[in-house]
């Protein structure tokens, strides 16, 4: 697909990947860019940056995990818009400072309730919007997580894993609505919810020999590599692993 006059929505805006994701659609062209987060301020900040590339941006304030506030900014989008062609499912959570089993089982049910149920409910809402704007293209955020043990984070793992999975469930709907699903399963990204995993805003202790190891990917390696899954015109179903590279070897 094309983004060049596009209308997308992206979750998870307010920073990291969405806020990357949501510039680099405005700079291709896309008319406007919409940004779901519950953190206002932020949502602001990316909307000015969408504005500047010369895209319309429209932030709205959205609990990803709450059915009744993900379909109003979802049809707020269509009313405002007309139209709906291309979404971001990006927004996710992890176990914060505190490591599996003793995440609070609160936050535990906080973490499916964003990265799956956010992830399912965005696309079945969006599926039928895009049927009616001739189709549509939906790119998951999956992690590289999905693919291998990770006890101090087991649900967000989890939560991954399943994302993967849903979106290989989703690989019919090219030809049921004209969307392609597909998703990006990323390596370590330099973005808060890394910098910020463990206690006093610091990376977690089990995180850190990981960092030390590897060259983090940037938001915007992340934001370009979406992209290619939008325009992708045989993407439907498609994973897409973006690994890091070892520190001090070439990129």
């Amino acid at each position: 697909m094309e983004i060049e006059r596009k209308i997308a929505v992206v979750t998870g805006a307010a920073r990291g990947i969405g806020r990357a994701t949501a510039v680099a659609l405005a700079e291709a062209g896309a008319r406007a860019v919409v940004l779901l987060d519950l953190r206002a301020e932020l949502a602001g900040e990316t909307a000015d940056l969408v504005r500047a590339e010369g895209a319309e941006p429209l932030a709205l304030d959205t609990d990803v995990s709450d059915l009744a506030s993900l379909r109003s900014s979802l049809d707020e989008t269509a009313r405002r818009f007309g139209a709906l062609h291309i979404l971001h499912n990006n927004a996710a959570i992890g176990e914060g400072a505190t490591d599996w089993p003793e995440v609070p089982a609160e936050r535990a049910g906080a973490i499916v309730d964003v990265n799956l149920r956010g992830v399912i409910l965005g696309t079945r809402l969006a599926l039928d919007p895009m049927k009616r704007s001739g189709g549509g293209a939906i790119v998951n955020t999956a992690s590289g997580a999905a693919f291998a043990p990770l006890p101090p984070q087991a649900v967000y793992a989890a939560t991954k894993a399943g994302v993967v999975h849903f979106t290989k469930s989703c690989a019919s709907l090219v030809q049921s609505h004209g969307v392609r699903v597909s998703c990006i399963c990323p390596g370590l990204v330099d973005t808060e919810m890394v910098r910020e995993s463990g206690p006093e805003g610091r990376p977690a202790p089990w995180l850190q020999s990981v960092i030390d190891a590897v060259q983090l990917l940037t938001p915007r390696d992340i934001a370009h590599r979406v992209l290619e899954l939008v325009r992708d015109p045989d993407g439907a179903g498609r994973v897409l692993s973006v690994e890091n590279r070892a520190r001090g070897t070439e990129r």
